[in-house]
């Protein structure tokens, strides 16, 4: 797990990891090794260990397709060092302001970001990571001048947006929907192609009328490259097993996440069209690393 413990990747780990170890019949332990670009630091641990299927990465886009979109010197090929396991759930981003913002809608926030460039500031779990880049998008599509601010992680950044610190987060259903259910957290979009039942009046980007920052928060495995195609499969089989099990489900939809298990193939295509996308904004956006 390339996040430290208690985050909201962590938790989802640890439900799934549950399960996993009944199926396989192992000790599961989960490793957090936290840092680096949107989690390089744990993914180059696994890069580099035996490819034998007993060590492996459950990680969110960052260390996979926005970090390296980010940073070419970040110690591993995301393609070449890692074989797909497959996609285990999805759930999506919101994109919410304080409450004190007078906003109520995307495209009143374009139109007051407009009028105050500049002054809106938008706070993220890091740089290099999904809704660092998101930023870069909504700046691209939407034509606005506004100011990104990295944290180190998702406590410190909605520590920051609830205080005030800054005006805009975009951040997982599975995190931010507590502080909107308590009003301090206004929602203004859903950066996926559907609406959410948890936040059934809240409109999609795409109905708001910018359709280029869908961008779902994920949660996925790979093992070392090289690790045989039977013990992939093995490991594909275990995971749908364990998120077959409705105790497991329920425990996962009270958090906003969706259990989306794929197979190895449709995984790798989903990290090849994200790595894609995000390369694509990282050069339009020119964005350097400091």
């Amino acid at each position: 797990m390339p996040f430290p413990a208690g985050g909201p990747t962590d938790g989802m780990a640890r439900i799934i990891s549950d399960r996993l170890g009944a199926v396989l019949g192992q000790n599961i332990v989960v490793e957090n090794r936290g840092g680096g670009a949107g989690g390089s630091i744990g993914a180059k641990f696994v890069a580099t260990s035996d490819p034998d299927g007993y060590t492996i990465l459950i990680t969110p886009g960052g260390s996979l397709t926005t970090g390296p979109a980010v940073h070419s010197n970040i110690g591993y090929d995301p393609v070449k060092a890692f074989v797909p396991v497959g996609q285990l759930i999805d759930t999506p981003q919101v994109m919410v302001v304080h409450r004190d913002l007078p906003v109520k809608t995307l495209a009143e926030l374009v139109a007051y970001a407009k009028a105050n460039p500049g002054k809106i500031s938008w706070g993220s779990q890091g740089f290099g990571t999904a809704p660092h880049l998101l930023a870069e998008l909504f700046k691209l599509d939407a034509g606005v001048n506004i100011v990104h601010v990295p944290y180190r992680g998702t406590a410190p950044m909605l520590a920051a947006i609830v205080a005030g610190e800054v005006q805009m987060v975009a951040d997982p259903m599975t995190t931010v929907l507590p502080h909107i259910q308590s009003g301090k957290l206004r929602p203004l979009a859903i950066t996926s192609a559907t609406r959410s039942p948890k936040l059934p009046d809240v409109p999609t980007v795409i109905e708001a009328g910018y359709p280029k920052l869908q961008a779902p928060f994920w949660l996925g495995v790979v093992a070392p490259a090289g690790t045989p195609p039977d013990i992939i499969d093995k490991l594909n089989a275990a995971f749908r097993e364990s998120l077959a099990r409705p105790e497991t489900r329920a425990r996962l939809d009270t958090l906003g996440a969706e259990i989306k298990i794929g197979t190895p193939a449709e995984f790798e295509k989903l990290l090849a069209d994200e790595l894609a996308k995000w390369t694509a904004v990282v050069k339009a956006a020119n964005i350097k690393v400091e």
